[in-house]
């Protein structure tokens, strides 16, 4: 009987600190998708969404250099989502956010958002969606390394990058992180 309990505490301890061993491992290499975009991309910096207390994702900036002028530059920003949400929600809270940066007509953010809608999947904790940028032309979106579709508009493009790399995002503090303008490894 002692040695099921001992193997269940030695499971428990290698299940408790295999996310934290997953998130250094990962932090080290670009995604596939990342490098075939960017092949001398590397990690800017790191942070954490949270919401209320709860991590929504952790998020990762991969550049070639750090980016001068963020939302102009040829980038990719990672999330690795910590909570199931529907992507519909996430398309929403991505078009909010836009208009948070600067004004959009609704005749164009009704386009934006069904771009978002059709793009977008439910994702699951573990799930990783990624975004390329290409500036003054497109994003491109994958799922788990599954390219998803691009959205072809350069104006949307600035925007939905801005989202977190904007001097006028909803969140500074993970701005500046990703930015490597502060220790990533502060929540």
């Amino acid at each position: 009987m002692a040695g099921k309990i001992v193997s269940r505490r030695v499971i428990a301890a290698g299940l408790a600190v295999a996310p934290l061993a997953w998130s250094a491992w990962a932090a080290d290499s670009a995604p596939a998708e990342v490098r075939s975009a960017l092949p001398t991309a590397r990690l800017i910096g790191a942070g954490q969404l949270r919401f209320i207390g709860l991590l929504v994702y952790e998020a990762r900036l991969w550049a070639p250099q750090p980016p001068a002028e963020p939302t102009n530059e040829s980038l990719a920003l990672e999330l690795l989502y910590a909570r199931t949400l529907q992507g519909k929600q996430i398309a929403q809270r991505s078009l909010v956010e836009m208009r948070r940066i600067e004004p959009v007509n609704d005749s164009l953010a009704d386009r934006w958002l069904e771009a978002l809608r059709t793009l977008l999947p439910d994702v699951h904790a573990g799930d990783r969606l990624t975004g390329v940028q290409r500036p003054r032309r497109s994003t491109e979106l994958f799922h788990n390394g599954r390219a998803l579709g691009e959205v072809i508009d350069a104006e949307f493009t600035r925007l939905f990058f801005g989202i977190w790399l904007s001097p006028r995002t909803s969140e500074p503090a993970l701005r500046a992180r990703l930015l490597g303008l502060a220790e990533a490894s502060r929540p």
